[in-house]
C-alpha cells in the first residue's frame, strides 16, 4: 500500500474504503506494530499522518537492517536500484541465518518488503542482472563443460500443479544426438508447490546432491549428456530464501531470474509446448506455445567479426501443422508418480499425448535454436522420435540415475 500511495497511477491508489480503514485503525495500530513495520508503512512520514514520526529516523538494528532500510527508501517511493546496490544488499543479507525458523541477523519484514516492492515496481534489466549474477561465484569460478553445445533450461522453480511436465524427458531425448542440456531448480518452491524435476529424479532414485563441478562431468559423459543442478548445491545463499518466499507468497524478482533462459511460454508458464488447440475463450496476452529467443548463425562475414552472429525469432508453434493430432494435455494434479508413469511409458515408445509432447518439444527446440541437423522441422521431429523408439532416450535417463551416484566417488572418470 505504501508503493501504491507513493507511485501508482491515481486510479490504482488507495480506494475510499481503504483510506477510511487506515484513518480508523492506524492510530490503534501504531501503538502495537513493531518499528520495522511502521517504517515500511510510512518511510518518510508523509502518508499516514498521526504517529508517523518513526519512519524518517528509522535505521533498523545492525548493519544488515541499515542496508535494507537504505534500499527500501528508494523502492517504497517507486524507484529502482542500481546493479551494484542490489548485489551489495543481497551479499550483505544472504544466506539467511535461521534460529527456530526465524532470522537471527536481520528483519525478515524489511527483506520481504524489498522483494515484494521491487516486483511491484517492475524490475529493471540491471536489477534482474544483479539477481542473476550476485552469487555466481559462490563456489569459486563457474565450471565450463567441454561439450559441443549446451542448452540451459530455465523452468519455473515452483513446478506444475495440473499438467504433465516433460522437460526432464526432453533433455534425455536431446542428449541422444549430442545436444547437451542443463536443468536447474529446487525440490519444492512456493507459491504453486508443484511437481519439479528434482522431485521426479528423487522418486526414480537419482542423487540430486550434485555440485556444479560434478554436473559438468556428467554433461561430458557420452553415456548421459544432460544434468540436473539443484539451487541448494549451486546457490545455497539464494536457496536459504525458500522459507521466506513461502511466507510472502508473492513471486519475488528471483522468480524471474530462475526462468530467464526460458524460450518457450508453455503450459502452466513452463517450457512444455502443447498439441492442444488454443481455446477461443483463451485469455489475452501471449499464447501458449509462444517461442521467443535467438539462435547463432555460423555464417561469414558477420561470424568472423565477433565470433557470434545471431538471429532473433518470435513464433507461435501450431503442432497441427507438423502432423500432431490435437489432444488434451494429460493431467497429473501434483502426483509425481503419475508424471513419471506417463514419461516412462512415452520413452518406452508408447504413443499418445505424452509421447507427442516430448517429440514436439525436443524437435522444435532443436530447430528454433539452430542445432545441427534440425534445419528442417520434419527432420528434427523424426530425429527425436528415433531417439525414443530406439530406446536410447530411456537408456540415457537410466544412465543418469546410476551415474548421479557414481560421480560422488573419487574414482569416477568420464568415459
Amino acid at each position: 500500500m505504501t508503493i501504491r500511495a507513493n507511485a501508482f497511477p491515481e486510479p490504482t491508489q488507495w480506494s475510499e474504503g481503504e483510506r477510511r480503514a487506515i484513518n480508523t485503525y492506524w492510530p490503534l495500530l501504531v501503538r502495537v506494530l513493531p518499528q520495522d513495520i511502521l517504517f515500511i508503512a510510512d518511510p518518510e512520514g508523509s502518508i499516514m499522518g498521526v504517529g508517523s514520526s518513526i519512519g524518517p529516523s528509522y535505521v533498523g538494528n545492525g548493519t544488515s537492517d541499515m542496508r535494507l532500510v537504505g534500499a527500501l527508501r528508494e523502492v517504497l517511493a517507486g524507484g529502482h536500484l542500481g546493479y551494484e546496490e542490489v548485489q551489495g544488499v543481497l551479499k550483505e543479507v544472504l544466506p539467511l541465518k535461521l534460529e527456530d525458523n526465524v532470522s537471527a541477523s536481520l528483519s525478515e519484514s524489511l527483506l520481504s518488503a524489498l522483494l515484494i516492492g521491487q516486483r511491484m515496481n517492475r524490475e529493471t534489466d540491471r536489477e534482474l542482472k544483479a539477481y542473476c549474477l550476485a552469487f555466481d561465484d559462490e563456489h569459486g569460478p563457474v565450471p565450463v563443460a567441454d561439450v559441443r553445445s549446451l542448452t540451459p533450461y530455465g523452468v519455473p522453480y515452483d513446478g506444475n500443479t495440473r499438467f504433465f511436465r516433460c522437460t526432464l524427458l526432453v533433455a534425455a531425448v536431446r542428449s541422444c544426438y549430442g545436444e547437451a542440456c542443463l536443468l536447474h531448480g529446487v525440490e519444492w518452491m512456493p507459491p504453486k508447490g508443484g511437481i519439479t524435476e528434482e522431485q521426479m529424479l528423487k522418486f526414480m532414485g537419482a542423487n540430486t546432491n550434485i555440485s556444479p563441478l560434478q554436473a559438468k562431468r556428467i554433461l561430458e559423459d557420452e553415456e548421459v549428456g544432460f544434468a540436473y543442478l539443484s539451487q541448494r548445491e549451486a546457490h545455497p545463499s539464494i536457496h536459504s530464501l525458500i522459507g521466506l518466499r513461502e511466507h510472502i507468497k508473492k513471486r519475488p524478482p528471483l522468480a524471474t531470474t530462475e526462468k530467464v533462459q526460458q524460450l518457450v511460454r508453455g503450459e502452466e508458464g513452463a517450457l512444455s509446448m502443447t498439441t492442444k488447440l488454443r481455446s477461443e475463450n483463451a485469455s489475452k496476452g501471449l499464447p501458449v506455445n509462444y517461442c521467443s529467443g535467438f539462435r547463432s548463425l555460423k555464417m561469414a562475414p558477420a561470424y568472423e567479426v565477433d565470433g557470434v552472429s545471431r538471429e532473433n525469432f518470435n513464433v507461435v508453434v501450431n503442432a497441427k501443422e507438423y502432423g500432431f493430432e490435437p489432444t488434451e494435455t494429460p493431467r497429473t494434479d501434483k502426483l509425481v508418480s503419475r508424471n513419471i508413469e506417463l514419461g516412462l511409458a512415452a520413452l518406452r515408445g508408447e504413443r499418445g499425448p505424452a509421447y507427442d509432447r516430448i517429440v514436439l518439444n525436443a524437435g522444435m527446440v532443436d530447430h528454433l535454436l539452430g542445432c545441427d541437423g534440425a534445419q528442417e522441422i520434419s527432420s528434427a521431429l523424426d530425429r527425436a522420435r528415433e531417439a525414443i523408439d530406439s530406446g536410447k532416450a530411456l537408456d540415457r535417463l537410466l544412465n543418469y540415475i546410476k551415474i548421479s551416484h557414481k560421480v560422488l566417488k573419487s574414482g569416477y572418470t568420464v568415459p
